[in-house]
């Protein structure tokens, strides 16, 4: 077992693969004032913890899914496949097709870059289409060394620095706000749970150094949450 099959091991349990609540993709639909027949995308879906979300804001229109990892794509494609308003393909997304109304990324455009994410994704929006993400920032511009360290090699800058690369793109912010506790939680709580179950069942060496590494993660948010987290931006090409 490679040190990835364990990361999907620990992770294929949980419908969530990062912060963030239904309440959050509401906030932005609303923002982004998408119509009811709209055409929306998740960026890098995972296993489709938002997509419920973004089909109740389109009850008659469209949500496109994209993620890399087919073993993701395959539990989100089962979970919807009585919806056929719901499409759930393995590609990258930093191509998309559209037009749409609304692209959603939960945490995974610091893949791509902020600037990289925004430009290639200008051209797949409608006239008045927009772009929701999250992205890690530290509240201030001095964090301390433990809430650099938490981010690891991942791109992490101040909510002031994520600002300018989002005017640098030639967009403009219609609302941003942070990702609550509450949508830590949604995502740590399950984790850590499936975590029990899967050392109640056995695990090998590199099975339990994934779940070590996800409790680490768990008590790593709790000691900087007061220094970082991810804010929410909702953007539109200005």
């Amino acid at each position: 077992m490679t040190d990835w099959d364990a990361f999907l091991t620990v992770h294929r349990g949980v419908l969530r693969q990062g912060p963030g609540l239904a309440e959050d993709v509401a906030w932005a639909a609303h923002l982004a004032e998408v119509p009811r027949d709209g055409r929306l995308c998740d960026a890098g879906c995972g296993a489709g913890a938002d997509l419920a979300a973004l089909r109740a804001c389109v009850p008659e229109g469209r949500v496109d899914g994209f993620d890399q990892i087919e073993d993701f794509v395959t539990g989100a494609n089962d979970r919807f496949s009585d919806d056929p308003g719901v499409f759930v393909v393995q590609a990258s997304m930093a191509r998309l097709g559209g037009p749409y109304d609304l692209i959603w990324s939960a945490g995974a455009v610091y893949f791509l870059g902020v600037g990289a994410a925004l430009s290639g994704w200008r051209d797949a929006l409608t006239d008045a289409g927009c772009v929701a993400f999250s992205q890690p920032v530290f509240w201030s511009g001095s964090p301390s060394e433990a809430a650099r360290a938490f981010w690891g090699e991942d791109p992490c800058g101040t909510d002031a620095e994520t600002r300018a690369e989002i005017a640098a793109a030639g967009f403009g912010i219609l609302g941003a706000r942070r990702v609550t506790d509450d949508g830590w939680n949604a995502y740590f709580g399950p984790l850590l749970a499936y975590c029990d179950v899967l050392e109640e069942a056995g695990t090998n060496e590199v099975l339990a150094e994934a779940i070590a590494k996800t409790r680490a993660e768990a008590a790593g948010w709790r000691a900087v949450k007061d220094e970082t987290g991810y804010m929410l931006y909702v953007v539109r090409p200005i």
